[in-house]
């Protein structure tokens, strides 16, 4: 049986990542539509909007090392992303309103004992 996901290392470092972007974008204006919205193609990260712009929030964290936060973001990973969003503008009826959509990626480093090292905000990554 697995561990409970307040237990799972994996799943806490994942989570404090998508608090420290959403801290991050709603400091650089962004009102957070929605947090960790469940579709059948998987889960969005954040969904946010910028003045007049939807914006899907990919939340990719990693501990301190060589690899950057962004080397899990691949074409399949996109094409998720990209499928879980339709999905969203297409069940979410009381979703804000925007005139263009975005698909920006945020990567966060994270140190062993838990403290920030980097964060990257990709607006339009892909």
């Amino acid at each position: 049986m697995s561990p409970p996901t307040s237990a799972d290392p994996r799943r806490r470092l994942g989570q404090l990542g998508e608090d420290l972007a959403t801290q991050h974008l709603e400091r650089l204006g962004y009102t957070i539509a929605a947090r960790n919205h469940r579709t059948r193609h998987g889960e969005l990260d954040i969904v946010a909007v910028d003045r007049t712009t939807l914006v899907f929030v990919e939340v990719k964290t990693r501990r301190a090392g060589p690899a950057s936060p962004f080397d899990a973001l691949d074409d399949r990973k996109r094409g998720q992303v990209r499928r879980m969003a339709a999905e969203y503008l297409a069940c979410v009826s009381d979703r804000p309103r925007g005139r263009e959509l975005r698909f920006d990626a945020i990567g966060v480093t994270i140190d062993a004992r838990g403290a920030l090292v980097a964060l990257e905000h990709l607006e339009g990554a892909f």
